[in-house]
């Protein structure tokens, strides 16, 4: 009996392939789920069960939130990505992650096929044809939502007519959670005007009072807040969206070109993202010098363009990854926030690596490093050039 290794997330989509497979075209499936950060382990387990119900062969639960972090997270981070200047990637790199982890698993178990439930709509199924063409090629890829054109009365019937109980209902918001932040789709998003209302976000707004957190950045890593030190990236990421998801902070809709060509809306919340990135980003300009941050957003935006279009296996990919990391190597100090509803400040950052020392003079005021006379003769010869250019054309042009 040929194998197939289907990501599964139990589903209405998910759980009609578990049933296509095995019933219609006979194969041993093998169901992975990848958490990202978006599951409980209560909610893991009864994946698991949903899993084993539908008839699948074996089903397996890997723990990505960490290398998640490490292979994706923490370049958004170094380039303070924000994809259209707004987006921090929620469900975009988070696909990456997920992809690979099947892909790897495909190779554990041996695996003729592999299946996932994407339509033929979105961007999701690129991400994940592409990284398994480059990672396991020569395995067949089964999409038999996309294939097969289902609406999704379709597979409901198909289901029930398998004897299959769930909750058919289809909510009136599509949520994708991950620890990057969390999607959500409705019918406001569906048109070009119309935003999300209130009892659609996942997180509510629960607290009103001002409270001031102060964020600990090691190299560009996020490693402590307020005075809880953490051993990874990712358990300080928790923390501070426990702190500032109650605020409903980092709410707000993106609008983006999608793989295939077409434009789309898609609300988001990432409370702890959003804080993060520009805690990071106002560090940054205090201890980068003004060439470092203008390269830095020139690779960074390419990188977050790139990785949204599933191209994270690229080899440019690691250049710039470099290039991003070594940035980061005077990227240390605190970081000083004011949460309140719906919106954050970042109110001034500490750091040995501080650039605006006021022993090299103070911005607006005179300074010690030089005098007016040095100035009078740096403008001269910096403007120099320009200067001959405007004289060389004013010229030809009598």
């Amino acid at each position: 009996m040929r194998k197939v290794v289907l990501g599964f997330s139990g589903g209405l989509d998910t759980s009609y392939c578990v049933k296509y497979l095995t019933e219609e075209k006979g194969y041993e499936v093998h169901s992975v789920i990848v958490n990202t950060g978006g599951f409980t382990a209560e909610e893991l387990q009864e994946i698991e069960k949903r899993a084993y119900s539908l008839g699948v062969k074996s089903h397996k639960a890997v723990d990505a939130v960490r290398s998640y972090y490490d292979k994706v997270i923490r370049y958004l981070v170094f380039g303070n990505v924000l994809k259209n200047n707004t987006y921090p990637l929620s469900v975009s790199a988070e696909r990456m992650s997920q992809a690979l982890a099947i892909a790897e698993y495909v190779k554990e178990v041996g695996a003729d096929a592999v299946a996932h439930g994407s339509t033929g709509a979105g961007n999701d199924q690129v991400r994940f044809d592409m990284i398994f063409h480059i990672m396991i090629p020569g395995v067949e890829i089964i999409t038999p939502i996309r294939d097969l054109k289902l609406s999704r009365e379709e597979e409901i019937s198909y289901l029930q007519s398998k004897g299959v109980e769930m909750n058919f209902t289809k909510a009136m918001y599509s949520i994708n959670k991950g620890i990057w932040g969390t999607s959500v789709g409705g019918k406001e998003t569906l048109t070009s005007n119309g935003m999300l209302p209130e009892e659609a976000w996942p997180t509510q707004l629960t607290k009103n009072d001002p409270e001031q957190v102060q964020l600990t950045f090691e190299k560009g890593e996020l490693t402590g807040v307020n005075d809880k030190k953490f051993d990874h990236p990712t358990a300080a990421i928790v923390y501070l969206q426990s702190l500032a998801g109650g605020f409903a902070i980092g709410r707000d809709i993106h609008v983006g070109d999608t793989i295939i060509g077409i434009k789309g809306r898609v609300g988001f919340e990432a409370a702890a993202p959003m804080v993060i990135l520009k805690a990071h980003h106002a560090l940054e300009k205090h201890v980068l010098s003004k060439w470092q941050l203008t390269w830095k957003d020139q690779l960074a935006t390419f990188y977050g363009n790139w990785m949204h279009e599933g191209q994270i296996l690229d080899p440019v990919m690691r250049d710039i990854e470099a290039y991003l990391q070594h940035s980061q190597e005077n990227v240390t100090g605190k970081v000083f926030v004011t949460l309140m509803p719906y919106r954050f400040q970042v109110t001034g950052i500490e750091s040995p690596y501080d650039l605006m020392s006021s022993k090299f003079g103070k911005y607006g005021e005179m300074n010690s490093g030089w005098s007016g006379e040095d100035v009078r003769g740096f403008s001269k010869i910096f403007g120099n050039q320009t200067m001959i250019w405007n004289q060389v054309n004013e010229s030809n042009k009598k």
